[in-house]
Protein backbone atom coordinates (compact mmCIF):
# COMPACT_ATOMS: atom_id res chain seq x y z
CA UNK A 1 0.00 0.00 0.00
CA UNK A 2 0.95 3.70 -0.25
CA UNK A 3 -0.70 6.46 1.88
CA UNK A 4 -0.67 10.05 1.12
CA UNK A 5 -1.57 11.85 4.57
CA UNK A 6 -2.71 15.64 4.44
CA UNK A 7 -3.80 17.95 7.73
CA UNK A 8 -5.29 20.67 5.60
CA UNK A 9 -8.64 22.09 5.89
CA UNK A 10 -9.19 20.62 2.25
CA UNK A 11 -7.67 17.16 2.40
CA UNK A 12 -10.24 15.38 2.43
CA UNK A 13 -12.19 17.03 -0.83
CA UNK A 14 -8.82 16.82 -2.77
CA UNK A 15 -8.53 13.73 -1.55
CA UNK A 16 -11.58 12.66 -2.66
CA UNK A 17 -11.61 14.51 -6.01
CA UNK A 18 -8.24 13.10 -6.90
CA UNK A 19 -9.80 8.61 -5.68
CA UNK A 20 -12.57 9.91 -8.71
CA UNK A 21 -10.20 11.16 -10.91
CA UNK A 22 -8.17 8.08 -10.69
CA UNK A 23 -11.70 6.14 -11.42
CA UNK A 24 -12.10 7.73 -14.27
CA UNK A 25 -9.15 7.52 -15.86
CA UNK A 26 -8.73 3.73 -14.89
CA UNK A 27 -12.42 3.10 -16.87
CA UNK A 28 -11.03 4.28 -19.95
CA UNK A 29 -8.33 1.47 -20.10
CA UNK A 30 -6.07 3.38 -21.52
CA UNK A 31 -3.30 4.68 -19.41
CA UNK A 32 -2.19 3.09 -15.96
CA UNK A 33 -2.15 5.20 -12.87
CA UNK A 34 -2.83 3.25 -9.39
CA UNK A 35 -5.20 2.25 -7.84
CA UNK A 36 -7.16 3.98 -5.00
CA UNK A 37 -8.43 1.57 -1.94
CA UNK A 38 -9.93 3.87 0.46
CA UNK A 39 -9.85 8.29 1.80
CA UNK A 40 -10.39 8.80 5.48
CA UNK A 41 -10.65 11.76 7.71
CA UNK A 42 -7.81 11.77 10.81
CA UNK A 43 -8.95 12.20 13.84
CA UNK A 44 -6.52 15.09 14.12
CA UNK A 45 -8.23 17.08 11.40
CA UNK A 46 -7.57 16.38 7.59
CA UNK A 47 -7.18 12.77 5.87
CA UNK A 48 -5.62 9.95 4.12
CA UNK A 49 -5.68 7.81 1.12
CA UNK A 50 -4.76 4.52 0.33
CA UNK A 51 -3.66 3.38 -2.83
CA UNK A 52 -2.00 0.39 -4.15
CA UNK A 53 1.57 0.50 -4.43
CA UNK A 54 3.79 1.12 -7.84
CA UNK A 55 7.37 1.16 -7.74
CA UNK A 56 7.84 3.89 -9.90
CA UNK A 57 10.85 6.02 -11.14
CA UNK A 58 11.38 9.19 -13.54
CA UNK A 59 9.95 8.79 -16.63
CA UNK A 60 12.60 7.80 -19.36
CA UNK A 61 12.69 4.88 -21.65
CA UNK A 62 8.76 5.01 -21.67
CA UNK A 63 8.03 8.53 -22.55
CA UNK A 64 7.00 7.77 -26.45
CA UNK A 65 4.37 5.02 -24.70
CA UNK A 66 3.31 7.90 -22.32
CA UNK A 67 2.62 10.41 -25.58
CA UNK A 68 0.57 7.20 -27.43
CA UNK A 69 -1.34 6.40 -24.38
CA UNK A 70 -1.92 9.72 -22.99
CA UNK A 71 -3.41 10.38 -26.50
CA UNK A 72 -5.81 7.47 -26.14
CA UNK A 73 -7.10 9.05 -22.96
CA UNK A 74 -7.77 12.10 -24.77
CA UNK A 75 -9.31 10.16 -27.92
CA UNK A 76 -11.31 7.47 -25.70
CA UNK A 77 -14.77 10.12 -25.12
CA UNK A 78 -14.76 11.34 -28.39
CA UNK A 79 -14.87 7.67 -29.71
CA UNK A 80 -17.94 6.62 -27.63
CA UNK A 81 -19.51 9.95 -28.94
CA UNK A 82 -18.98 8.78 -32.14
CA UNK A 83 -20.10 4.80 -31.33
CA UNK A 84 -23.15 6.69 -29.38
CA UNK A 85 -24.25 7.87 -32.58
CA UNK A 86 -23.76 4.99 -34.82
CA UNK A 87 -25.78 2.55 -32.24
CA UNK A 88 -28.42 5.30 -31.39
CA UNK A 89 -31.91 3.77 -31.33
CA UNK A 90 -30.15 0.06 -31.04
CA UNK A 91 -32.33 -1.90 -28.73
CA UNK A 92 -29.38 -3.55 -26.20
CA UNK A 93 -26.80 -0.87 -26.58
CA UNK A 94 -26.45 1.58 -23.35
CA UNK A 95 -23.42 3.44 -24.49
CA UNK A 96 -22.49 7.32 -22.08
CA UNK A 97 -20.17 9.30 -23.69
CA UNK A 98 -19.91 12.89 -21.88
CA UNK A 99 -21.18 15.70 -23.89
CA UNK A 100 -20.86 18.64 -21.62
CA UNK A 101 -17.75 20.15 -19.90
CA UNK A 102 -16.89 19.61 -16.18
CA UNK A 103 -16.71 16.71 -13.96
CA UNK A 104 -19.27 14.93 -11.57
CA UNK A 105 -17.24 16.10 -8.43
CA UNK A 106 -14.84 18.59 -7.28
CA UNK A 107 -11.25 18.05 -7.83
CA UNK A 108 -7.99 20.20 -7.05
CA UNK A 109 -5.35 21.63 -8.78
CA UNK A 110 -2.51 21.55 -6.06
CA UNK A 111 -4.75 22.16 -3.00
CA UNK A 112 -7.07 24.59 -5.02
CA UNK A 113 -10.91 23.06 -5.21
CA UNK A 114 -11.26 23.36 -9.01
CA UNK A 115 -15.39 24.56 -10.12
CA UNK A 116 -16.51 21.57 -12.17
CA UNK A 117 -20.22 22.29 -12.56
CA UNK A 118 -21.48 20.95 -16.32
CA UNK A 119 -21.06 23.66 -19.28
CA UNK A 120 -22.25 23.14 -22.91
CA UNK A 121 -19.73 25.64 -24.23
CA UNK A 122 -15.74 24.89 -23.87
CA UNK A 123 -14.86 28.67 -23.45
CA UNK A 124 -17.39 29.73 -21.14
CA UNK A 125 -16.12 27.09 -18.59
CA UNK A 126 -12.33 27.65 -19.08
CA UNK A 127 -13.04 31.64 -18.86
CA UNK A 128 -15.45 31.34 -15.70
CA UNK A 129 -14.79 27.96 -13.84
CA UNK A 130 -10.65 28.08 -14.61
CA UNK A 131 -9.45 31.47 -14.71
CA UNK A 132 -11.89 33.62 -13.17
CA UNK A 133 -11.60 31.53 -9.74
CA UNK A 134 -7.65 31.91 -10.21
CA UNK A 135 -8.12 36.00 -10.91
CA UNK A 136 -10.34 35.83 -7.68
CA UNK A 137 -8.24 34.59 -5.44
CA UNK A 138 -5.43 36.67 -6.70
CA UNK A 139 -7.48 39.58 -6.08
CA UNK A 140 -8.48 38.60 -2.47
CA UNK A 141 -5.04 37.62 -1.62
CA UNK A 142 -2.83 40.70 -3.12
CA UNK A 143 -5.49 43.21 -4.86
CA UNK A 144 -3.29 43.62 -7.54
CA UNK A 145 -4.72 46.20 -10.11
CA UNK A 146 -2.20 45.84 -13.03
CA UNK A 147 -2.79 42.58 -13.51
CA UNK A 148 -6.93 42.77 -13.07
CA UNK A 149 -7.17 45.56 -16.10
CA UNK A 150 -5.02 42.87 -18.27
CA UNK A 151 -7.39 40.76 -17.04
CA UNK A 152 -10.76 43.05 -18.08
CA UNK A 153 -9.20 43.66 -21.03
CA UNK A 154 -8.05 39.38 -22.24
CA UNK A 155 -11.29 38.41 -21.18
CA UNK A 156 -12.95 39.98 -24.12
CA UNK A 157 -10.29 39.16 -26.40
CA UNK A 158 -10.04 35.30 -25.43
CA UNK A 159 -12.41 33.90 -28.23
CA UNK A 160 -10.43 35.06 -30.57
CA UNK A 161 -7.49 32.39 -29.90
CA UNK A 162 -10.60 29.49 -30.69
CA UNK A 163 -12.21 30.96 -34.68
CA UNK A 164 -12.99 27.60 -36.32
CA UNK A 165 -12.11 25.37 -33.45
CA UNK A 166 -14.35 22.53 -32.81
CA UNK A 167 -13.65 21.34 -29.01
CA UNK A 168 -14.54 18.05 -28.33
CA UNK A 169 -14.83 17.10 -24.30
CA UNK A 170 -12.08 15.04 -23.31
CA UNK A 171 -10.96 13.28 -19.86
CA UNK A 172 -7.93 14.94 -19.04
CA UNK A 173 -5.41 14.47 -15.84
CA UNK A 174 -5.68 17.85 -15.13
CA UNK A 175 -2.05 18.70 -13.66
CA UNK A 176 0.28 16.89 -15.82
CA UNK A 177 3.74 18.27 -14.92
CA UNK A 178 6.69 16.26 -15.23
CA UNK A 179 6.15 15.37 -11.23
CA UNK A 180 2.70 13.47 -11.95
CA UNK A 181 3.91 11.48 -14.87
CA UNK A 182 6.88 7.97 -14.22
CA UNK A 183 7.52 4.75 -15.43
CA UNK A 184 8.12 1.12 -13.31
CA UNK A 185 8.87 -1.89 -15.39
CA UNK A 186 5.45 -2.51 -17.16
CA UNK A 187 5.50 1.06 -18.77
CA UNK A 188 4.18 4.76 -18.01
CA UNK A 189 2.05 5.66 -14.87
CA UNK A 190 0.29 8.97 -13.99
CA UNK A 191 -1.00 9.67 -10.90
CA UNK A 192 -1.87 13.07 -8.98
CA UNK A 193 -4.82 14.05 -11.35
CA UNK A 194 -7.45 16.44 -11.11
CA UNK A 195 -9.43 15.42 -13.97
CA UNK A 196 -12.32 16.91 -15.71
CA UNK A 197 -13.79 16.98 -19.13
CA UNK A 198 -12.37 19.83 -21.22
CA UNK A 199 -9.97 20.80 -24.24
CA UNK A 200 -7.42 18.28 -24.81
CA UNK A 201 -4.61 20.78 -25.30
CA UNK A 202 -5.12 21.62 -21.46
CA UNK A 203 -2.89 18.83 -20.45
CA UNK A 204 0.19 19.64 -22.44
CA UNK A 205 0.26 23.30 -21.52
CA UNK A 206 3.01 23.36 -18.74
CA UNK A 207 5.46 23.28 -21.02
CA UNK A 208 8.59 21.34 -21.39
CA UNK A 209 7.23 18.45 -18.85
CA UNK A 210 9.18 16.08 -19.83
CA UNK A 211 13.09 17.30 -20.38
CA UNK A 212 14.96 15.61 -22.81
CA UNK A 213 12.17 12.92 -23.57
CA UNK A 214 9.75 15.95 -24.54
CA UNK A 215 10.74 15.98 -28.08
CA UNK A 216 9.77 11.76 -28.24
CA UNK A 217 6.66 12.27 -26.40
CA UNK A 218 5.09 15.34 -28.40
CA UNK A 219 5.93 13.76 -31.74
CA UNK A 220 4.13 10.17 -30.22
CA UNK A 221 1.29 12.25 -29.12
CA UNK A 222 0.51 14.12 -31.86
CA UNK A 223 0.70 11.23 -34.44
CA UNK A 224 -2.55 10.09 -33.20
CA UNK A 225 -4.06 13.84 -32.04
CA UNK A 226 -2.54 16.32 -34.77
CA UNK A 227 -1.87 19.91 -33.64
CA UNK A 228 -4.96 22.20 -34.69
CA UNK A 229 -4.66 25.58 -36.22
CA UNK A 230 -3.71 27.92 -33.20
CA UNK A 231 -2.58 25.40 -31.14
CA UNK A 232 0.27 27.45 -29.84
CA UNK A 233 -1.69 30.58 -28.63
CA UNK A 234 -3.97 28.41 -27.10
CA UNK A 235 -1.55 26.83 -25.21
CA UNK A 236 -0.60 30.23 -23.88
CA UNK A 237 -3.94 31.05 -22.51
CA UNK A 238 -3.81 27.39 -21.09
CA UNK A 239 -0.36 28.20 -19.83
CA UNK A 240 -1.55 31.33 -18.39
CA UNK A 241 -4.33 28.78 -15.84
CA UNK A 242 -0.84 27.29 -14.44
CA UNK A 243 0.62 30.52 -13.83
CA UNK A 244 -1.84 31.82 -11.99
CA UNK A 245 -2.52 28.38 -9.85
CA UNK A 246 0.99 28.61 -8.72
CA UNK A 247 0.95 32.12 -8.01
CA UNK A 248 -1.74 31.31 -5.70
CA UNK A 249 0.43 28.37 -4.31
CA UNK A 250 3.48 29.61 -3.87
CA UNK A 251 3.50 33.61 -3.73
CA UNK A 252 4.84 36.28 -6.08
CA UNK A 253 7.71 34.92 -7.71
CA UNK A 254 4.95 33.93 -10.43
CA UNK A 255 3.57 38.10 -10.52
CA UNK A 256 6.34 38.73 -13.16
CA UNK A 257 5.47 35.85 -15.46
CA UNK A 258 1.85 35.91 -15.25
CA UNK A 259 1.77 39.65 -16.26
CA UNK A 260 4.56 39.41 -19.30
CA UNK A 261 2.35 36.14 -20.15
CA UNK A 262 -1.00 38.31 -20.37
CA UNK A 263 0.40 41.51 -22.35
CA UNK A 264 1.69 38.87 -25.22
CA UNK A 265 -1.89 37.47 -25.25
CA UNK A 266 -3.14 40.87 -25.24
CA UNK A 267 -0.59 41.64 -28.35
CA UNK A 268 -1.77 38.74 -30.20
CA UNK A 269 -5.24 38.19 -29.89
Amino acid sequence: MFVKINHGTQARTMFSGEVASLEEIRRTCTVRVPEPVAVTELPGGGALLIMKHIEMQQISRFAEKLGEQLADLHLHNQAMLKMAQKTRGTIGRNISPVEMFGFHTTTCCGYIPQVNEWQEDWLTFFTSQRLQPQISLMEKDYGDRIILGLWSELQVKIQNAFKDTVVVPSLLHGDLWEGNAAEDEYGPVLFDPGSFYGHSECDLSIGEIFGAQSGCFYSSYHKKVPRAPGHELRQWLYQLFHLLNNWNHFGLAFRGVTENLMRCLLQVL
